[in-house]
């Protein structure tokens, strides 16, 4: 079964992307300039034609599950894609906590005074246009167009052939908001077409689009990074992993693992690695209650000896980021051993370690090279909207620009300001 219902495949790819790079890069110097109060009211009218268009926003999503289900899309991705009154009121909700957001744009970073009476500011300002490709999840349609537009960005959306009635309607009722503010509808652009050759012209567009966020599986951000000829701003995978230290709170640490495991299996601050300390008390009752959430378990030799329900892991299961029930399990001698696992297996994502021990969890917190270290607390915080940020636009595990939930702050650069009084250099 099939109901992509796109636009025929595009004649000119290129073209397309290329007049609607146009006239993004005409909204976004009206948009660098407009005041943070219009951009507010922006997004506070675009949350109310969200919940307005709740029903048709519904009727969209029915047709995209229903799709979904007959092309076989796993419960991980269906779970993505679905929405419900309480998700679209999350939607909505967001769009109105970015608006209560501090504007980064305009924000000076720092400020001097050379010796010769110059003063020399760093001022942030918007990144210009953004392209974000992302798959199943109809909620970055507003996320994205929000964060982007709050931080004075334009911004050409290009979602997945499977949520695309849903972005199409999530979309409509953004840009009745932002056209009722009196801002350019060009601001926030969707791509007509699920014709795949619109995302090779989004990455050829130089000079046209500034950055390029994918959102997505690993072929779909493989490919931006191999092929895009503009910045990139992504992370591969979400490869997490939850450490419970010999001095851990049994409880806690079994209320961590499940929640970090179990609460959301398809997100990519899911854990999908648990490593137990040798020296903790007792590790059966974590795998139990792992076990009866319905989690699908696979460990060494010693770890199945502590459950016979444990299935035996291979080595491609360290790798492997699961997006579903299933977990690694392995037992190592302290947090140094937990450390050197996470290095060599991890994806720089995000990491705990449930401790008692203060000097061991600084030792983790500073040790391990992760976009997201935490102490006691699930790695299903690894999100945005959890760090007061409003939303975010992704979560970058590299090093350059931005790092960890991407949001406003992320989606500016700065330039240097200089105010003289007739200096001249000798």
């Amino acid at each position: 079964m099939t109901d992509v219902a796109t636009a025929p495949a595009i004649e000119d790819a290129d073209a397309l992307i290329a007049e609607m790079g146009h006239r993004a890069r005409a909204a976004a110097v009206i948009l660098a300039a407009t005041p943070t109060a219009t951009k507010a009211a922006a997004l506070e009218r675009a949350a109310g034609a969200i919940r307005a268009s709740e029903a048709a926003i519904l009727a969209a999503n029915a047709r995209d599950m229903a799709a979904g289900e007959g092309n076989g899309l796993t419960a991980a991705l269906l779970d993505r894609l679905k929405l419900d009154p309480k998700r679209i009121e999350g939607i909505a909700a967001g769009l109105e906590a970015v608006a209560r957001l501090e504007d980064p744009v305009g924000a000076v970073i720092d400020r001097r005074t050379r010796p010769n009476g110059m003063a020399i500011e760093r001022v942030r300002v918007p990144l210009g246009v953004v392209a974000i490709i992302y798959e199943s999840r109809p909620n970055v349609t507003a996320d994205a167009g929000a964060l982007c537009l709050m931080s004075g960005n334009a911004v050409i959306l290009r979602g997945g052939s499977e949520a695309i009635h849903s972005s199409r309607a999530i979309h409509a009722a953004l840009v009745k908001g932002i056209e009722a503010s009196g801002l350019p509808a060009d601001a926030v652009q969707l791509v007509p077409t699920a014709d795949r050759a619109a995302v090779g012209a989004l990455l050829r567009a130089s000079g046209l689009i500034d950055i390029v966020v994918p959102r997505g599986g690993k072929s779909l951000v493989a490919r931006v990074q191999e092929e895009a000829r503009v910045p990139v701003l992504a992370h591969l995978d979400g490869l997490c992993h939850s450490y419970v230290d010999r001095a851990a709170l049994p409880a806690m640490a079994e209320a961590l693992a499940v929640n970090a495991k179990m609460r959301r299996t398809g997100i990519c601050g899911a854990t999908e690695t648990l490593l137990i300390d040798r020296g903790f008390a007792d590790p059966a009752p974590i795998l139990g209650a792992l076990i009866e959430a319905g989690c699908e378990l696979r460990g060494t030799a010693e770890v199945r000896a502590l459950d016979p329900r444990v299935t035996a892991v291979n080595d491609e299961d360290w790798d492997t980021e699961y997006l579903d029930a299933i977990c690694s399990v392995k037992l190592v001698d302290g947090v140094d051993e937990a450390m050197a696992h996470i290095a060599t297996h991890g994806s720089h994502h995000t990491d705990a370690i449930i401790t008692e021990d203060a000097a061991t969890a600084e030792r983790f917190l500073n040790g391990v090279d992760s976009a997201i270290v935490m102490w006691n607390a699930s790695t299903q915080f690894a999100d945005g909207g959890e760090f007061g940020l409003g939303a975010e636009i992704g979560i970058s595990t590299g090093r350059l620009h931005a790092r960890g939930p991407v949001a406003l702050e992320g989606l500016t650069t700065y330039k240097w300001i200089v105010r003289g009084a007739g200096q001249t250099r000798p």
